[in-house]
């Protein structure tokens, strides 16, 4: 077999670029994505940024992916996860979305094998390098056709986000309505919200994790304190229907006990009228 003509750098790891992928088999095609990296080269590995930055991004993944699941949208999120355009520097977004797509576990997204791009990148900046996530982002992602970008600035509470209209390859900023943030991607709106990066839907902000928690425990305790209430109904309906039960069986037995006291009087006054009788014979 002959060797693979196409070598990833594991300094600088970039997929093939659509000409050179399109003219190799699928063979070839299968051994260049197992050697694309799924962890952070060197030149794209930057210090952690600790609990804020963490908790933004997953907490981000964690909303969306819950919302899409419940209205039955297909829609592959990811933290971090290496992206390979055709003969681009690989690069991660804290987080991705991409539309229509079936929603399995990725080790990165080759756009050569997915056959779709991206369609939203977000952002947590904390403590990092402004330029990267404000400028060089910014046309890098609008050059690759990213529809829309957006950056959670933690550390200033602040949101910036960026589209990418039809026919053009560089980005609009999108304008907030009250700090308001729409996404046509989502179909969402985002919005800073005590210090927290919200998603909105006709309104109403999504459920986050430890809210969504906190409600299923309200309606569990709701659910029991009814169960509760319910089975304190009933056996208050039972106790009232024995209860009952034992009255008409009390009244039954007063009812017999005072017949038989009839029967015995008829019987005893039988037997008296009887001797009254035999006397009366007996004197004459």
């Amino acid at each position: 077999m002959a060797p693979n003509p196409y070598r990833v750098d594991p300094n600088d790891p970039r997929a093939p670029s659509q000409d050179v992928w399109d003219q190799l088999t699928p063979e070839e095609q299968a051994r260049i994505v197992d050697s694309l990296p799924s962890e952070f080269p060197v030149s794209e590995a930057h210090p952690p940024e600790g609990d804020p930055h963490y908790e933004a991004k997953v907490r981000a993944r964690e909303v969306l992916g819950g919302f899409f699941s419940r209205v039955g949208r297909k829609v592959y999120l990811a933290c971090e996860l290496p992206v390979y355009y055709p003969g681009e520097s690989m690069f991660a977004p804290d987080v991705i979305a991409v539309l229509d797509v079936e929603h399995r576990a990725r080790m990165r997204w080759m756009v050569s094998t997915e056959k779709k791009g991206v369609d939203l990148a977000l952002e947590v900046m904390v403590a990092g390098e402004r330029r990267k996530d404000l400028e060089r982002n910014v046309e890098r992602y609008a050059r690759l056709g990213i529809r829309e970008y957006f950056v959670f600035d933690r550390g200033r509470l602040r949101l910036n986000g960026w589209r990418l209209e039809e026919g053009r390859r560089a980005y609009t900023p999108i304008l907030p309505q009250h700090g308001v943030y729409h996404s046509e991607v989502l179909g969402l709106d985002l919005q800073i919200d005590d210090e927290r990066l919200r998603f909105y839907f006709g309104g109403a902000p999504l459920p986050e994790a430890h809210e969504m928690i906190s409600r299923l425990e309200h309606m569990v305790e709701r659910v029991e304190a009814s169960r509760l209430e319910l089975e304190h109904q009933l056996a208050e309906e039972m106790r009232l229907r024995e209860e009952e039960a034992r009255l008409r069986r009390e009244e039954t037995r007063l009812r017999e006990e005072e017949a038989q006291r009839r029967l015995d009087a008829e019987r005893q006054l039988a037997e008296a009228l009887e001797e009254l009788a035999r006397l009366r014979a007996k004197g004459k």
